[in-house]
């Protein structure tokens, strides 16, 4: 399902989707689901797309929160778990989105590391320009998780200890 602004609604003359008006209701479960993405990566781009429309809501996005907090409840065991393996490989994988966002046509990267089996680190993010091609966005995506500014959000403290 892809989200819009209401401007871009108007731009292509799209009325049907109506401004949602309890803005801290939804506030505050996107904050909870952002909690939750601790633990929950299947769900952290989702609540990342969620949280590109805190200021600007429309009943469509808040249905949308409704529908992954559904996924939530009727998929409790999709945790992250840890491996009892004891070798030390590391692992990196990372993908993008050519031009995703409907509202900018920025593309959406993201990348997850593991040590063994054991997920300990992701990111999805909007990248900063738009790509001209999907071997552009590709490119950038691998840069991201390499580069040494976002490899203090890769090896963090869990890695370190």
């Amino acid at each position: 399902m892809r989200l819009t602004t209401q401007e871009l609604n108007e731009s292509i003359g799209r009325a049907d989707d109506e401004f949602f008006e309890n803005i801290e209701q939804y506030q505050s479960l996107v904050g909870k689901m952002l909690y939750l993405t601790l633990t929950r990566s299947d769900i952290a781009f989702s609540v990342q797309t969620l949280g590109q429309f805190l200021q600007q809501l429309k009943k469509s996005h808040w249905e949308a929160a409704i529908r992954e907090m559904r996924y939530v409840k009727r998929e409790p065991e999709l945790g992250i778990l840890l491996s009892i393996h004891k070798t030390n490989k590391l692992s990196v994988f990372c993908d993008a989105d050519w031009a995703s966002c409907p509202n900018t046509r920025r593309s959406v990267s993201g990348f997850l590391v593991k040590h063994t089996d054991s997920l300990i680190s992701w990111k999805s993010k909007k990248q900063n320009v738009v790509s001209r091609s999907s071997a552009e966005a590709e490119y950038t995506s691998m840069a991201n998780p390499v580069s040494r500014g976002s490899m203090g959000d890769c090896v963090d403290e869990r890695v370190r200890e």
